[in-house]
């Protein structure tokens, strides 16, 4: 799912290609898209793009007479940008939103059509669609604690959790709480003093850097190939890899979402291996424990 830094990479392209200019139309190639039938996607059909923004991980289309398109593009939607009136691509294709210098595609890769599409009037209608996550990159220290300390959760659930923090998922988590030192089966309850000011600066770090990063390929070219694996991450996606800070092997922990969780067991779990729940009741006796059982 794009997080954080890709949802500025396409808002940077998006203000470029669109910022500005008149919606003429929206082809529907999935009527499951939208959400929302009062007021008719139709009624923003001609109306100019004043703004793109964020909230949390969707997408807002700013329009003339406080219209507001959100686009929550979900695990595997994506954004094209083709000529004026290009076709819609198979079966991956769900839209088309067509301004006069060229149309944008939303794609969606999964059988499973989650991303979806508001049509709201007002500001506050808009702020419904806010998971209520308080944004890292724009709190102090003191409010990101008592955002999180009353959490029940680990440290990387409640990272991920839009109703506590903004922007955040699964690669960013991994990357951060690397950079944190810190283990991803860590409670939030079990933070020190000295923790949560080293966790709220590699939050700071991470997302500024790869927002930094992927907003300047997008001011390039359109951001088509997002992904969730990068060759210069530290550990997300380098199962077996060398951690570039240590050099031991990163690992990894496997969830039934088909997710994964990666980290470094030198560096975050003073040389434990952490175990999923499946693997653990598979292996039992025979899960190494730590890096010198595994070696």
């Amino acid at each position: 799912m794009p997080e954080y830094p890709e949802v500025e990479a396409y808002l940077a392209a998006l203000r470029v290609k669109t910022e500005g200019q008149v919606l003429r139309a929206i082809r529907l190639k999935s009527l499951f898209l939208v959400r929302t039938v009062d007021p008719p996607l139709a009624s923003v059909h001609g109306k100019r793009v004043v703004g793109l923004e964020r909230i949390g991980k969707r997408i807002v289309f700013a329009f003339e007479d406080e219209h507001f398109l959100v686009l929550h593009l979900m695990v595997t939607g994506r954004l094209r940008w083709r000529k004026p009136g290009a076709g819609l691509p198979g079966k991956a294709g769900l839209a088309a939103f067509d301004f006069d210098e060229g149309s944008l595609i939303l794609t969606e890769a999964s059988t499973q059509k989650r991303a979806s599409l508001h049509l709201v009037v007002g500001r506050a209608a808009l702020a419904a669609h806010d998971p209520g996550g308080i944004e890292p990159l724009e709190c102090s220290v003191d409010e990101f604690r008592a955002a999180l300390q009353g959490a029940k959760h680990t440290v990387k659930r409640a990272l991920t959790s839009p109703k506590l923090v903004s922007g955040i998922g699964n690669w960013a988590s991994d990357e951060i709480l690397w950079e944190a030192r810190l283990s991803p089966f860590k409670r939030v309850r079990d933070l020190s003093d000295d923790d949560w000011p080293i966790l709220f600066e590699a939050i700071r770090a991470t997302l500024t850097v790869w927002r930094e990063r992927y907003v300047a390929a997008a001011l390039e070219s359109f951001p088509e190939k997002v992904s969730a694996f990068h060759p210069e991450m530290a550990v997300h996606g380098r199962f077996g890899e060398p951690c570039p800070r240590c050099g031991k092997p990163v690992q990894r922990i496997a969830f039934a979402t088909k997710h994964e969780s990666n980290y470094c067991a030198r560096c975050q779990t003073g040389g434990k291996l952490l175990a999923d729940r499946a693997l653990s009741r598979l292996l039992k006796d025979d899960w190494p424990k730590t890096l010198e059982e595994l070696e």
